[in-house]
């Protein structure tokens, strides 16, 4: 492998040792403005991290915000299940902006978004093979032996199915963290979006997770949809509240995994900035029930 496996080999708690165990939210262009000036009681940040690669005033605002904040960076086109590898431009872009934000965490989704040096707009989904394990596998030893430290994967939202899959997806998930040393960053909103799609069980899923190996927990809003056929499925859009059976899964994924950093996400209907810290409260109520060692949010 790319870099010493020991170094990779972390355990649950140097993983999340980079942030407190509290609840952070989506920090999104809308809400520059009222975070200067509010300076919100919340332990962390999380931004994507394509949209600050062009440096400029939003990256040095978000230089600001980590003087005062852990901040972690969440990728959206690094592509660590393209056959072709991950584009080098790319990669030393992202490098860039780790060595100058210093991020508490990085991730990135198991998927796929280039082909022929086009990106797509959308994080597409993987047939779970052996041959697509040991690709994105090669992708994550390059990407974490590029940033020097430990990336997580997330597990995505799916609406289909590959035929030819042989691998359920929570024991390639497993399997990406035993090989490549990488950690887990287990969205429990896409875990319950998928299962509902595919008749899958929820609970099982996670049960499934190494807990050493999850560093971080996203939760975020999802819809219906109900297609021409009469299906409906679930759709994981991020346009809404964090939905009643999410938050029943995730006190699962808590007795399960303990106290993990957890992020709400909100991305389309972008509300006020107190609505999210609302979410972010009583998801650190959740977080506090689990042990004495949660961090409580702090005043920058």
């Amino acid at each position: 492998m790319a870099i010493d496996k020991l170094a990779r080999n972390i355990d649950a708690g140097a993983t999340r040792a980079g942030v407190a165990a509290g609840a952070g939210v989506g920090l999104r262009f809308v809400h520059h403005e009222s975070v200067a000036a509010t300076h919100p009681q919340v332990p962390w940040f999380e931004v994507h991290a394509e949209n600050y690669l062009g440096g400029g005033a939003n990256v040095r605002f978000l230089e600001l915000v980590r003087g005062n904040y852990p901040v972690a960076l969440h990728g959206v086109g690094i592509s660590p299940g393209s056959a072709q590898g991950i584009d080098a431009d790319h990669l030393e872009r992202i490098g860039l902006l780790v060595e100058r934000v210093q991020p508490c965490l990085v991730s990135e989704h198991l998927s796929w978004s280039t082909v022929d040096g086009r990106y797509l707009a959308d994080l597409l989904p993987l047939p779970l093979t052996e041959e697509a394990l040991v690709t994105v596998c090669t992708n994550v030893d390059r990407l974490q032996s590029h940033l020097r430290r430990q990336i997580l994967i997330e597990n995505p939202s799916s609406y289909l199915r590959y035929r030819h899959s042989t691998i359920p997806e929570w024991e390639f998930l497993a399997a990406l963290a035993r090989r490549t040393g990488c950690g887990i960053l287990c969205d429990v909103n896409n875990v319950f979006v998928s299962a509902s799609n595919h008749g899958w069980s929820a609970s099982e899923y996670l049960a499934a997770l190494p807990p050493h190996a999850i560093g971080e927990i996203h939760l975020a809003g999802h819809s219906c949809r109900r297609l021409d056929s009469g299906r409906v499925i679930r759709v994981d859009d991020h346009g809404g509240p964090v939905a009643a059976e999410v938050w029943q899964l995730y006190e699962e994924a808590l007795a399960r995994f303990g106290p993990v950093p957890t992020l709400i996400e909100w991305d389309n209907n972008i509300p006020a900035l107190d609505v999210l810290l609302s979410e972010a409260a009583r998801a650190q109520r959740m977080l506090q029930m689990q042990g004495t060692d949660v961090e409580e949010p702090v005043t920058a």
